[in-house]
């Protein structure tokens, strides 16, 4: 990928759907521009965005004629066209273990992340709001029972979809760069697998890079 034209992804690194899509471009050495979109000015519901997605999300991402959304979705695409060995598709089993996993980050881990993320960063810096605590402990209860799934997962493979490294783990980076900073950081002592997993997550080069311009911008 890395001798063609950059691809764009549009919206701001510090969107973990964003994010997830940078650190798979980082894993097949692809030339990208990220281009910014100001979501407090509301740019993600302007006509040139939605152009791009409907929805007025981000990440939208460009490829020459070709425009895609959604992060997970992306991701697989910018995998395959780099022929990365994160999704596994030389099997059928373990590329369906990733999706099965990619699908269980998503709707468990993602979703209590997102209203955790929401209101002990978003509400009180870009809202002017006071984090409403109960919101926060009602999904922390939540994301315990994800990572207690985790943890027994990791005492029998070395990552979520078997002794591999693949999207299914990767893909929960950016949220746990946020979660780590909060101030629900210490949940993860209870589950020393998963914070050892994802301690060696947070030192590949590619998510040191990303994470990085998360906290840049």
């Amino acid at each position: 990928m890395g001798t063609e034209a950059k691809v764009k992804v549009f919206g701001p690194a510090r969107s973990t759907c964003v994010a997830r899509v940078l650190v798979c471009l980082e894993e097949v050495g692809a030339e990208y521009e990220l281009v910014h979109v100001h979501l407090p000015a509301g740019e993600h519901k302007g006509p040139a965005h939605l152009a791009r997605t409907l929805f007025g999300q981000v990440p939208a991402f460009q490829d020459g004629d070709l425009i895609l959304f959604e992060s997970r979705a992306i991701s697989r695409y910018v995998l395959r066209k780099g022929a990365s060995d994160l999704l596994r598709e030389n099997s059928l089993a373990e590329s369906a273990t990733v999706d099965a996993w990619l699908e269980a980050e998503s709707h468990n881990f993602d979703r209590a992340m997102s209203a955790i993320t929401f209101q002990c960063f978003v509400v009180p810096m870009f809202m002017g709001g006071t984090t409403d605590h109960k919101i926060v402990e009602e999904n922390l209860e939540k994301l315990k029972a994800a990572l207690g799934v985790y943890e027994e997962r990791l005492t029998r493979f070395k990552y979520l979809a078997g002794d591999f490294i693949s999207l299914a783990d990767l893909s929960h980076c950016p949220m746990a760069h946020y979660l780590l900073a909060s101030p629900c950081a210490s949940v993860l002592d209870a589950y020393p697998r998963v914070k050892d997993w994802v301690d060696g997550m947070m030192d590949r080069p590619s998510v040191k890079k990303v994470m990085e311009l998360m906290d840049a911008s």
